[in-house]
């Protein structure tokens, strides 16, 4: 998500738009009990009103559903004014798996939270119909995601010479996250994580056949996904996955549960598959995965598009197209 925000926020940038983005780093921060390394931010309505005045929007955008996102919508909601809003994680299922939550506890708030916006913008057509079957009734855009074609691109040389199918998981190491679901399977090959995060040293110390190779960019990362057979997405809770586009742009097909993101991205055999035994889905993209065809795949997400989309999605601070909820 961050990544999507930063370089969409650039990019409107770039085509002569101003952009101001209140993020948590205005405001002072307190550890979040369910997720230490992701402080919660303490928004306070003056400052967010000052910043406001200051700014001088024309349209407002809530990008998540947390402590900031909240004090905005009460602002708008108490301004009447419109304001679009996003969909990225699945907090529903984050809080069950994390904190026991009840996920009929989440949606409510979800559903209260979204029909108060003029807009919802979503990554998928899967994304549309799960939102719409938890009750959200303000209309739903799309809004895709992108990929840097300029760093990820197939390999030009040739593999290096490991004798076995290498796997990769690319992502943070956390128990949401699903990567147990991949690491527990006997599967054929060498298994590599690229990727840091709180579960890691636990699932290091249990698997110590998986090669964790800790957190990469730039042309190391890059390098990580040119060197592999296949990607495997094993989280249950993603909205989209960046990184599955990503390893397509690099040639590697993906294996995945049939969940939201990996159904909407991986549609045909060519591109890997999705199953809902992890193991199946790793014999068939292996077989049937073809590199040039996820490269001419992950060409159709571009961030400029993805840009046009968010900028197409957005209502004016006034206007008829007034939620009320």
């Amino acid at each position: 998500m961050v990544r999507t925000l930063d370089t969409t926020s650039r990019t409107i940038g770039e085509l002569g738009h101003r952009v101001e983005m209140i993020t948590p780093d205005r405001f002072s921060r307190i550890p979040n009990p369910l997720y230490p390394e992701i402080p919660l931010a303490l928004p306070w309505p003056h400052r967010i009103d000052k910043l406001i005045r200051t700014f001088r929007p024309d349209c407002i955008h809530i990008a998540t559903e947390g402590p900031i996102g909240h004090m905005m919508r009460r602002y708008c909601r108490k301004k009447g004014w419109n304001f679009t809003t996003s969909y990225h994680t699945k907090f529903p299922e984050y809080l069950q798996t994390l904190a026991g939550v009840p996920i009929s506890w989440s949606v409510r708030v979800l559903r209260w939270f979204h029909n108060g916006s003029s807009a919802v913008m979503v990554s998928t057509a899967s994304l549309e119909a799960e939102l719409r079957s938890r009750g959200i009734t303000a209309p739903i855009r799309r809004w895709s995601r992108g990929v840097d074609l300029t760093q990820f691109h197939p390999r030009t040389n040739s593999r290096n010479s490991e004798p076995f199918p290498i796997l990769l998981y690319v992502g943070r190491v956390s128990f949401e996250k699903g990567l147990e679901d991949f690491l527990k399977i006997p599967a054929p090959g060498i298994k590599r994580v690229v990727g840091d995060g709180p579960a890691r040293a636990d699932l290091e110390r249990r698997y110590p056949e998986v090669q964790f190779l800790g957190y990469k960019k730039g042309s190391e990362l890059t390098a990580e996904y040119q060197n592999a057979d296949l990607f495997v997405f094993p989280s249950r809770t993603d909205t989209f996955g960046i990184v599955i586009i990503e390893a397509m742009a690099c040639g590697l097909p993906v294996a995945a549960f049939p969940v939201t993101g990996p159904v909407d991205l991986i549609t045909r055999p060519e591109l890997g598959a999705v199953d809902d035994d992890l193991s199946n889905a790793i014999d068939r993209a292996l077989k049937t995965g073809i590199r040039e065809v996820c490269v001419d795949e992950a060409k159709r997400y571009t961030w400029e598009r993805c840009t046009e989309q968010f900028l197409k999605n957005l209502v004016p601070l006034k206007s008829e197209k007034t939620v009320h909820s």
